[in-house]
């Protein structure tokens, strides 16, 4: 067995040496958000501001990662949380991290802070530190065209020049956006990081693991939602469901639909913009949008093919800010990826400020249905130019200098994604109790078995919603940390569910019962260790996990490395200071009734506006937070207890070096 490789750069010292996991620690934490979780408590000092040099940043792969299994291209990136002072892991899909494997390294911890503009180089084991004098000021493309064609290559922006809370990176056109990774490498004096190599990932058991992902590759192209939704329409397909449902956020989530949706939704950018499908290394989903765009940065005349936005961009330049341009929208998209910074944190922020300027509290030159001056807006924000200083720190800061708190759309100060919670409760408790904020990622993203899946629990019932969360957290968990993209684990549906479509009575006979699965799938969570099976239907994950690594895995124990995951992040947090108060949501949410749109706008002929009830709701969060933590094996204050590590192995007292 090969044992993971990762390298110590103290940029302090310029000097960089090898860092060996050993196997307790790999066989435990396997890699990717897990092993990089136990790194970040392990060897960063507690209280760390995230932008002190001292801080630590940790990017890593795993174990999936360059073996040609789908969608298994995704490195991650963990580091002190800018905009929440709790952990952050941020993922990408670019070809860095293949890219540093083949160069010997499954990740990179670093510390410190060059004395000057500086990047990284890795080239076959060989680790150096370069001047980025040059590069310095140039936006994600134009210095990815600077550096060595056929590198991986992980870079930031302007936005993290100047340490916009949450400034992304990028490697090619992909980002690891959320969390701000791209203010902590600017707080390090580092541009850029690029690596190439030729050395191969092994595999275990390598015959039977091709002949695995052959047939789950073909599994995959069969599946209605891998095979058909995400290729035909990508992530903005579900504009029109989510706005169907009622949670679609509309003008800073004052409402959940918007009656001019489907001008922002994938079924429209497929038929007026979209010019081919692509995707992320060795993925057989090709949910990528592929569009044109005009006047590129470097002042080429002619139109060029760009990436195109994803849901939650649609959502939030087009519904969220009262807005009805796709055009506009993938023009702020691309401003957004150039000047490396993440479009919800960056839109969901603005949109805090229109509703700051409607409620006369603050006027920063934006208003709702207004984009005309967006591009304007973004690019100070990026260089923190005088008023738009202050919308480069998210809008849980805005709000405690402005007011507003009640609707600063934010969960531990993280912005949230785009689904109304009010209308999805148990995306609702997700967005409480994730570990890096308001993510639908980390929060389990019960939106898909609430309001944009084709099989749906009641979206207002908070009944077995915390056991559903927990189990969903701890599966995409596992998944990240092994190196997969988690829209691979989409196929958990069974394709029986989409042939019928969400109307059929089989499928509301089975979307009514799953409401009510709390006791069984607390029960299912309690006997992981006699889950001793893999299966397509299910975590095939586990089953690739296997032969790469020859670990005895199986659903449950891989069930058990997300849970170990989960609550290696909640450690950290209650370390940093974050704790049960902090799981929580916007009075908007949990104390204000989601009113219905008007009778002029229910007149509008999306198709979708019947199915918005006249009903009013808020999200439960207590009732459904008192079951999560029981369910979790943590006390009443949200602390893992005692028995609970130690079913799960995790070590408190000791780094386990």
């Amino acid at each position: 067995m090969t044992l993971p490789v990762y390298a110590k750069i103290d940029l302090n010292t310029g000097k960089a040496e090898p860092f060996f996991i050993n196997y307790n620690y790999y066989r435990k934490y396997i890699g990717g958000k897990t092993l990089a979780a136990r790194l970040l408590l392990d060897l960063s000092p507690k209280g760390t501001a995230a932008l002190d040099p001292a801080a630590l940043i940790i990017i890593n792969t795993g174990p999936l990662n360059g073996t040609g299994a789908p969608s298994s291209s995704r490195f991650n990136m963990t580091f002190k949380n800018v905009l929440t002072g709790g952990i952050a892991s941020s993922n990408c899909g670019g070809t860095f991290g293949i890219m540093m494997k083949r160069a010997g390294y499954d990740g990179l911890i670093i510390s410190g802070k060059a004395a000057r503009p500086s990047r990284i180089e890795i080239v076959d084991g060989q680790i150096t530190i370069l001047s980025a004098k040059e590069l310095w000021g140039l936006d994600t493309e134009a210095v990815q065209e600077k550096l060595p064609a056929f590198y991986g290559k992980l870079v930031i922006g302007p936005a993290g020049e100047n340490l916009v809370s949450y400034a992304s990176t990028a490697s090619g056109e992909r980002a690891a956006a959320r969390c701000g990774s791209g203010a902590v490498l600017g707080s390090k004096n580092i541009k850029a990081l690029s690596a190439y190599g030729t050395r191969m990932p092994t595999v275990a058991k390598e015959e039977k693991f091709h002949r695995f992902i052959k047939k789950w590759i073909r599994f995959i192209r069969n599946h209605p939602m891998t095979g058909d939704a995400l290729p035909r329409f990508g992530t903005p397909g579900l504009v029109n469901k989510a706005n169907a449902s009622g949670a679609l956020p509309s003008r800073n989530f004052q409402y959940g639909h918007d009656p001019d949706a489907d001008v922002v939704s994938g079924e429209t950018l497929a038929e007026t913009e979209l010019t081919r499908n692509s995707g992320c290394i060795s993925c057989p989903i090709r949910c990528e949008r592929r569009v044109m765009i005009k006047n590129a940065h470097n002042g080429e005349s002619d139109d060029r093919e760009i990436k195109g936005p994803e849901y939650e961009t649609a959502g939030f330049f087009g519904p969220n800010i009262g807005a009805k341009d796709l055009r506009k929208i993938i023009e702020l998209n691309y401003i957004c990826d150039l000047l490396g910074m993440d479009t919800i944190s960056a839109a969901s922020t603005i949109a805090f400020a229109m509703e700051l300027k409607e409620q006369g509290k603050a006027d920063f030159g934006v208003e709702f249905g207004e984009t005309g001056s967006l591009e304007d807006v973004l690019r100070k924000i990026a260089r923190r130019e005088g008023i738009y200083s202050d919308l480069a720190n998210g809008s849980k800061w805005m709000s405690e200098k402005y007011g507003g708190k009640e609707f600063a759309m934010h969960s531990k100060g993280l912005e949230m994604a785009s689904y109304e919670p009010r209308r999805s409760v148990g995306m609702g408790l997700g967005y409480a109790v994730s570990n890096r904020g308001g993510c639908h990622l980390n929060g389990g993203y019960l939106a898909l078995l609430e309001s944009v899946g084709v099989l749906s629990t009641d979206a207002q019932s908070p009944s077995g919603k915390a056991e559903l969360t927990v189990f969903m957290q701890d599966a995409l968990e596992a998944v990240s940390a092994s190196g997969f993209c988690l829209f691979s684990a989409q196929t958990f549906v069974p394709a029986i569910f989409y042939n019928l479509g969400p109307n059929h009575i089989v499928t509301r006979i089975t979307g009514k019962i799953a409401t009510y699965s709390g006791p069984a799938v607390r029960a299912l969570l309690s006997i992981k260790p006699l889950l001793r099976f893999n299966s397509f239907f299910l975590l095939p994950h586990a089953e690739a996990l296997r032969l790469v690594t020859g670990f005895p895995l199986y659903t449950g124990s891989f069930l058990e490395l997300g849970e170990r995951s989960y609550n290696l992040e909640r450690l950290f947090n209650l370390r940093e200071g974050l704790n049960a108060a902090d799981d929580s949501l916007p009075d908007r949410l949990t104390k204000t009734p989601q009113p219905t749109r008007n009778a002029k706008d229910a007149t509008a002929d999306s198709g979708h506006v019947p199915s918005v009830s006249k009903k009013t709701h808020v999200v439960p969060l207590e009732k459904m937070l008192r079951m999560y933590y029981k369910v979790r094996g943590w006390n009443v204050e949200g602390i893992p207890k005692k028995q609970t590590l130690k079913q799960l192995k995790i070590e408190t007292g000791s780094t386990g070096y």
